[in-house]
């Protein structure tokens, strides 16, 4: 295999030897960036072993993982938010040792986290020149010069983003560009981006591919993180695969394909297509009729929205992210109050039920940010795991949390759904996200069900991972669960769906069986458009 910036043989000069002209040829320019034998252990895990990394100017290198594989480890080793065990670090030829974030961006490095690091109160200019800030007649702000640059930048590479704009009324795909703006302004030309795309919509990640290719036209080297397979195919120019803190290789995307890189990764084959029989769906387990409800700024969201879904089947919820999908969720959770309509399980009305009240009759909850509502961050794997049945047995006795009770079943579930840690006893927050979704989904389905509300049951897992947790819907289903799902990605909703159900504005405008239903149809009822 050539390195990137060799020439191919037929690139000799004419009329020299084969040795006279290996010896004339330019050399190849230095990689931008080199890792070399770097190491990284915590109690219980080596996450980085060894591992080699080269990264030329203007390349796209992408860096694919199972959760776990030691990928975001490397990169905050990288970054300077963590320190290496052993190895080195060479910038453009130069050995770097990097004690802190502010080593990494006077290099020139610059990284996106996985969840981004901005100031919702703030505007675009006022998170830009965080730490950078220009001042003039000594102690005032000059926003209007940050502003300018900010535009300069935003023009420049199709970033479309308005300095003045405030970060929360933003949506996450203009977020994540102003990440790249604060990058850019800090001069940076090696970019960290930490699975990028795992909170953007199919039409946000390819205008984000847009982006980061014009980025990488400019001469800025890119580290793209993702455990993706279509993803990496489709961007990167090179492919290197982590499995268990190691280098298992590096390749082009031509050499290979989708079933190749899963196995790569995981170390075996890996199933890609959905594997369920036909659906033998009972009775109507939960009805919605003509539901509303407001969104946090008080406008209908969900607009007399009526669903079913029975005992035994798996029913998608299709749309671009932001037209009712989380509100209804919500509403069904428990989690917000509906102005107006019908919510019935089981027959029985359970409007303005509360959480707990749900819970026990049946009801598990995979909710969107698993940060902010599935998780007590600072909390333990264990504590984690019985966050919904820690006042009842086994994990409480007499009122008295069993610790030895709720120790083994977290032993066990850590076991069972490959979540990666050293201990059960990690703080959860020290997880990688695909990890911490795990954790959800493990204490969601290791329970007795009737109706499982999955938001986004998937997002930041891996081949492997959402192999398993597939199958572990698809046996929910073939229990005699109810499923309702909500996701972004339209594979996954195809896959697993028996039908789908397509919010546009808030409202249903299509309801199809999946034997009918195709990505081109799917598209045209999510952009409001009659099929």
């Amino acid at each position: 295999m050539e390195e990137a910036g060799s020439l191919p043989p037929s690139a000799k000069p004419a009329g020299l030897p084969a040795s006279q002209a290996l010896e004339q040829r330019p050399p190849s320019p230095p990689p931008v960036l080199q890792l070399r034998q770097i190491v990284k252990r915590f109690p219980g895990v080596l996450a980085n072993d060894h591992i080699d990394l080269d990264l030329h100017r203007g390349e796209i290198l992408a860096i694919l993982g199972e959760n776990g594989a030691g990928k975001t480890t490397l990169m905050n080793i990288l970054y300077g938010l963590l320190p290496p065990d052993s190895g080195s670090i060479r910038v453009r030829g130069e050995e770097a040792r990097f004690t802190g974030p502010a080593d990494a961006i006077a290099r020139g490095i610059g990284m996106v986290h996985q969840h981004f690091m901005l100031v919702p109160v703030m505007t675009v200019a006022e998170n830009v020149m965080l730490g950078q800030e220009e001042v003039h007649h000594g102690f005032f702000l000059n926003r209007e010069q940050v502003a300018r640059k900010i535009a300069d930048i935003s023009q420049r590479y199709g970033l479309s983003v308005d300095p003045s704009a405030r970060i929360e009324e933003l949506p996450v795909g203009i977020q994540q560009r102003v990440e790249i703006v604060k990058l850019l302004y800090r001069q940076a030309d090696i970019l960290i981006l930490d699975e990028p795309t795992a909170v953007l919509t199919p039409q946000e990640v390819m205008e984000f591919f847009r982006i980061l290719r014009s980025l990488a036209a400019a001469g800025h080297s890119l580290l793209f993180i993702t455990h993706k397979l279509k993803e990496a195919l489709e961007l990167a120019d090179r492919i290197m695969v982590l499995r268990q803190g190691r280098v298992v290789g590096t390749v082009r995307p031509g050499e290979v394909n989708e079933s190749t890189l899963a196995q790569m990764m995981v170390g075996r084959e890996v199933e890609l297509v959905v594997q369920k029989e036909p659906a033998h769906p009972g009775e109507a387990l939960l009805e919605v009729e003509n539901l509303w409800v407001e969104n946090e700024q008080g406008l209908p969201a969900v607009r007399g929205v009526s669903l079913q879904v029975h005992a035994g089947e798996i029913v998608g919820v299709a749309g671009v992210e932001g037209n009712g999908q989380i509100e209804l969720m919500e509403a069904i959770a428990g989690l917000r109050s509906p102005m107006n309509g019908t919510i019935r399980l089981g027959g029985q009305e359970c409007r303005g039920a509360t959480p707990r009240q749900l819970l026990e009759r049946g009801v598990a909850y995979i909710p969107e940010d698993r940060q902010r509502d599935g998780l007590v961050l600072p909390f333990p794997i264990e504590d984690n795991l019985v966050l919904n049945t820690y006042y009842r047995a086994p994990a409480s006795r007499r009122g008295w949390l069993d610790r030895r009770s709720i120790r083994q079943t977290a032993e066990r579930l850590k076991e069972l759904f490959d979540i990666r840690a050293g201990s059960v006893s990690t703080p959860v927050q020290a997880l990688s996200g695909g990890n911490q979704q795990k954790v959800i989904v493990a204490r969601e389905l290791s329970r007795p069900i009737r109706l499982l509300l999955a938001v986004q049951p998937t997002r930041g897992l891996d081949v492997g991972s959402i192999e398993y947790i597939h199958q572990r819907i698809v046996q929910a289903r073939d229990g005699g669960c109810g499923i309702l799902i909500v996701s972004t990605e339209l594979d996954e909703i195809l896959a697993l769906s028996d039908r789908i159900v397509v919010l546009f504005r808030g409202q249903v405008v299509g309801v199809l069986d999946a034997a009918e239903a195709t990505r081109e149809r799917l598209g045209l009822l999510m952009a409001g458009v009659a099929a």
